[in-house]
């Protein structure tokens, strides 16, 4: 197989965790998973949104800031060593304080030599019963980002922003061959849904982003009891056609490796023409008149 050929293919690594109260804890099995992943030849390993603590954004009010690290910071110096010592690239998903005071819902991207790569802050910040984060964090003010690895370029867009087409075309449009989801999400307990299962609705959104811009996707949740909430994990690749991959169990913790081949992305593109037929001069609405 040539060269250029191999350059298409990754090994996607996601570390679905059920969350202790303990940070160290956390810090300390996310940092055993993702040296199992890497072992098992993972390229690219991503962890679940805010992986070092508990949901505590489904308390509409709570002291939280003690759970909050700078980047860099103790996540970032421990994944990476980690990551130059297995020449892997690690998206490590956090609660930030910034160096103003101003708190963010964070990924840190470390990559296959350990450097720190501008940060991801979450830009779209849902309001909702038991999912208060406008409460604790600022939307992101850095803008998406797209990051350039051996492996592979890939997006970073964190749970809710997950919901919205418009992030994850961008994060195609500016070279990302995978979008990656890291999550928090999960069923209420005791509560049946009028509009359908939830969890169905969230692996449709993102195989739709998949189809509908010819990138792969992989979603990584957590799992778990917490307080009200149930998550689902489910944590899932699909193709750039939205064909699942392989996916993780609603309620054990795994380590999911998975091997994509980026060639397809090309295919799809070329033969459906989603990018290729846009007309970005009919969208002024989605940024003026719908405001």
């Amino acid at each position: 197989m040539s060269s250029e050929a191999n350059k298409k293919k990754v090994r996607i690594g996601l570390v679905q965790m059920a969350a202790s109260k303990d940070p160290e804890d956390n810090l300390r099995r996310a940092l055993e998973k993702t040296r199992m992943a890497a072992r098992k030849g993972a390229q690219i390993i991503c962890l679940q949104e805010l992986y070092r603590s508990l949901y505590f954004p489904q308390a509409e009010r709570d002291k939280a800031a003690h759970l909050a690290e700078t980047i860099p910071g103790p996540s970032t110096e421990a994944f990476s060593r980690l990551a130059k010592t297995q020449g892997v690239v690690v998206i490590v998903p956090l609660f930030e304080k910034a160096a103003d005071g101003r708190f963010y819902n964070s990924a840190a991207v470390l990559n296959e030599e350990g450097k720190l790569l501008p940060v991801y802050r979450k830009i779209h910040i849902p309001q909702d019963p038991l999912f208060y984060e406008k409460n604790y964090f600022e939307a992101g003010d850095r803008g998406f980002q797209v990051y350039k690895t051996r492996h592979a370029s890939f997006a970073v867009l964190i749970c809710y922003d997950q919901w919205f087409p418009e992030a994850a075309r961008i994060g195609t449009l500016h070279g990302a061959d995978i979008l990656f989801y890291p999550t928090a999400i999960g069923r209420i307990k005791g509560y049946r849904p009028p509009e359908g299962d939830w969890r169905e609705a969230w692996i449709t959104i993102q195989r739709s982003h998949a189809i509908a811009n010819g990138s792969h996707v992989a979603a990584v949740n957590r799992v778990g009891k917490e307080g009200e909430l149930e998550f689902w994990g489910s944590s899932f690749v699909c193709d750039a056609f939205g064909n699942i991959l392989k996916q993780a169990s609603r309620s054990r913790e795994e380590t999911l490796v998975v091997d994509a081949d980026l060639s397809q992305n090309e295919k799809v593109r070329k033969e459906w023409g989603f990018l290729r037929n846009r007309r970005p001069d009919s969208y002024a609405p989605l940024v003026g008149a719908l405001k």
